[in-house]
């Protein structure tokens, strides 16, 4: 009997903020505090400094005093929104008026805090401009069974997302053992979804023994339970690959409550894979092929990995989309309104009710 261990180990799950306070012991309290309920908090002691850092730097939310040296918090407020209109900003202040917090949130501000501040209130007010950010955009969970896998299938429609301000997360069943050293894997998996403004679990079921019931459905469905996602994108069953496949049958199991479930397209597809949507990706085709450049370990070994072949994929697929490059997909469940990403349904798929293998048959051959 093989012994799997279900623990999930999740990268980059907490929000990192950049908290912009002059004073020294406000800005430690606010430090230890945003640290010990699980953010990554990043001090700057001047306004100027934390603008800096946002041209080059990405963060989840902005924190930041009312009174600042040669600018005032709702200046920075403004500036912030010049640039990044879609990022959350809470003030603090110990000298508020009525006044001042419907000034701060009619220019954008998420929320207003009083001094002095306890953790509670805090984490409260964090909290909440949060779950309004993520409440504005969609929850992208894609399945894979290896490191890798998710990126050659969607790897650029999920950069699409990010792009998009989507909460994306990849969950990879196994570390890829048959392919390499676990701990090297799991070090590129990582830098990859990095690269794709994604996060990433790792689950570690056995690689090339990945179960399509038990412990594989277990592992997904606490992924939905935790994350509610509204798209999920999994394996296709037109695989040749056992892990594939069964990924596929467990995701059906563990997303069913899921709103919108697409499967994509892996190297070892067989042609009985029938894509009818493309995500047209010209603007992160280049995106997708630096994640999967992360894969230093696999490029050697596995020439389906060769950038020219990649390339030369989406190249192909785009002359169903409405761009050059596009990724493919099959419609499994589509109840939601079409999102902003560029997308093309072949034969004007009809959505809003589940999808069968039949009727994707029946339409396609009745198309004059």
């Amino acid at each position: 009997m093989i012994a799997v261990d279900l623990n999930v180990t999740a990268l980059r799950r907490c929000a990192t903020i950049f908290v912009v306070e002059d004073e020294p012991d406000a800005a430690a309290f606010t430090e230890l505090a945003l640290r010990r309920v699980g953010h990554d908090p990043v001090v700057f002691s001047h306004p100027t400094a934390a603008l800096d850092a946002l041209s080059v730097n990405d963060c989840d939310l902005l924190l930041s005093d009312v009174r600042l040296p040669d600018m005032s918090g709702l200046e920075l407020l403004e500036r912030v929104r010049q640039r990044r209109h879609d990022l959350p900003v809470v003030l603090m202040t110990a000298f508020a008026t009525v006044n001042d917090a419907i000034v701060a949130l009619r220019h954008g501000a998420s929320d207003y805090l009083l001094k002095p501040l306890t953790v509670q209130s805090l984490a409260e007010g964090v909290a909440g401009a949060l779950a309004a950010r993520d409440t504005d955009s969609d929850r992208i969970l894609a399945i894979g069974a290896h490191p890798d896998d998710v990126e050659i299938g969607v790897g650029a429609t999920l950069a699409g997302h990010s792009r998009r301000g989507d909460h994306v997360t990849i969950l990879t069943l196994s570390n890829g053992e048959s392919g390499g050293q676990p701990e090297v894997r799991r070090t590129e998996a990582q830098l990859a979804a990095e690269m794709l403004g994604a996060d990433l679990v790792l689950g570690s079921l056995p690689d090339t023994r990945i179960s399509e019931h038990g412990l594989t459905v277990k592992l997904i469905e606490d992924i939905v339970s935790s994350l509610n996602p509204t798209t999920v994108y999994t394996h296709s069953s037109h695989d040749v690959h056992q892990d594939h496949r069964a990924t596929h049958q467990a995701s059906l199991i563990s997303c069913r409550s899921v709103s919108q479930l697409l499967c994509y397209q892996s190297p070892s597809a067989t042609v009985g894979f029938a894509p009818n949507r493309f995500v047209t990706v010209d603007n992160t085709v280049d995106q997708k092929l630096a994640a999967i450049a992360a894969y230093q370990s696999q490029i050697d070994r596995s020439a389906y990995l060769a950038e020219d072949l990649l390339r030369a994929t989406t190249r192909y697929w785009g002359r169903f989309g409405a761009g050059r490059h596009a990724e493919p997909l099959e419609i499994v469940r589509d109840q939601v309104e079409r999102t902003s990403l560029h997308e093309h349904d072949a034969h004007d798929q009809p959505v809003g009710r589940d999808t069968t293998e039949r009727e994707r048959f029946d339409h396609a051959i009745n198309v004059k």
